[in-house]
């Protein structure tokens, strides 16, 4: 994956098999990337939880029966909308595209959204090391990522093609093979 130069904002983290700990095939939105540390959300964690029943101001602008995705270890008892914004100028942050971290205390015209309790993060050079380490594959995201809800981490590995869409076929439970 060779050296990395330049700040990640935007991108896609999909994790690389050898990960076997909290991130074991998740697929991180990066929010946030400087030279103070990166910060993302994990985009296929769905949780049980409605968002109906934990974040109550939210669940007005989302589709009814939508639940609250895990975006990450850190700071689970707080919450981060992303949405597709119809106006991206609404949103308080763009991470890319018409994709941004909504405030709900702002009037907004959103065309879908999603909700994640706490955020995964990295201290300043940590995610360059991880990525030094192959321990992430950087992709660029699609509109539709955050919103999916099938196998995102196969998906995004498959269209990358070559060497990625073999590790797309890659069973969660290796043993299982």
């Amino acid at each position: 994956m060779g050296k990395v130069n330049a700040f990640q904002r935007g991108k896609l983290l999909i994790a690389s098999p050898a990960l076997s700990d909290f991130f074991e095939r998740a697929v991180v939105i990066l929010l946030e990337h400087n030279e103070e540390g990166a910060m993302g959300l994990v985009l296929n964690w769905p949780s049980e939880t409605m968002v109906a029943e934990a974040v109550p101001t939210l669940s007005g602008l989302g589709e009814d029966g939508e639940v609250v995705r895990i975006g990450g270890p850190v700071g689970q008892n707080s919450v981060i909308a992303l949405g597709e914004f119809d106006d991206p100028e609404e949103s308080s942050r763009l991470v890319t595209g018409d994709l941004g971290v909504i405030d709900p205390d702002r009037s907004q015209s959103l065309l879908r959204l999603r909700v994640y309790a706490g955020h995964a993060g990295w201290s300043p050079g940590q995610l360059e090391a991880e990525l030094e380490q192959d321990a992430w594959v950087v992709a660029e995201p699609r509109p539709e990522d955050p919103f999916s809800d099938g196998d995102l981490w196969a998906e995004s590995l498959a269209r990358m093609g070559g060497k990625y869409a073999l590790l797309a076929t890659m069973p969660a439970d290796p043993s299982l093979n």
